[in-house]
Formats: C-alpha cells, structure tokens, sequence
C-alpha cells in the first residue's frame, strides 16, 4: 500500500514529533494510536494509548529535532516498521537525546494506524 512507503511513514514521523514541539502530542498520538499499542520508552516504562495521551500533553515540548537514516521494515501486506535515529534538544537541554526509533505501522480501518512504537537510547 502506498501509504505504508518510507515517504508516507516518516511525514507521519515528522508530524508526531511537530505535535511534541508544540505539546500537543497527546491528542496527535491518541488518535494515530491502535486500541491496543504501546510505547516502550527509554526509562523501561511500557505505556498504552491511554497513559500516552494524558501524559504527552504535559510533557516538556521538543524545541528541536532531526531524525536519519530512515528505513522502512515491511511486516506484512498491512504493516510496517519504521526504524530511524531520532536527536532531539528541549529549551535549555545541553545535551541532545540521542536513540534509534522503531515505529510499527498497520492499516486498519482504512487508516495507517501506529501500533507500536520503542526507543533505544545511543551515545552520539
């Protein structure tokens, strides 16, 4: 499917991580999200959509961000991963976070749906 392309899967990427820098991550993550996905973060916390959605909001917005060599994984005829390196400042942050990104995409209901998503954080 073409909305499951490496094009297709990083602007939606790009539009999640626009949703962060502006806090408004909660409400961009809540509906892409499956009823079911989860986000596995850097700090071993396993969060569903439900606890990404109150919590995302809230959170300190990104004021910068890159993200490179981008790949797309196909899953399946109605998935896919997005795997990339993600670095990313906060207002104030002297050090960038640094860490690869998986993002697992399917289509369901008509809609590329983000189904699961996991950081690996890297030293730079």
């Amino acid at each position: 499917m073409t909305d499951l392309t490496l094009d297709a899967l990083l602007a939606l990427e790009h539009r999640g991580w626009y949703a962060l820098c502006r806090s408004q991550g909660g409400a961009f993550y809540g509906e892409l999200m499956t009823a079911e996905a989860l986000m596995v973060l850097t700090n071993g916390m396993v969060l569903d959509r439900d606890a990404i959605a109150a919590s995302l909001d809230d959170a300190p917005p990104w004021a910068t961000y890159t993200l490179t060599d981008a790949r797309a994984v196909p899953v399946g005829t109605d998935a896919a991963a997005l795997v990339y390196r993600a670095t990313a400042t906060r207002e104030g942050q002297a050090e960038p976070f640094v860490a690869l990104m998986t993002s697992v995409y399917r289509r369901t209901g008509g809609r590329t749906r983000l189904a699961l998503y996991q950081q690996t954080t890297i030293t730079h």
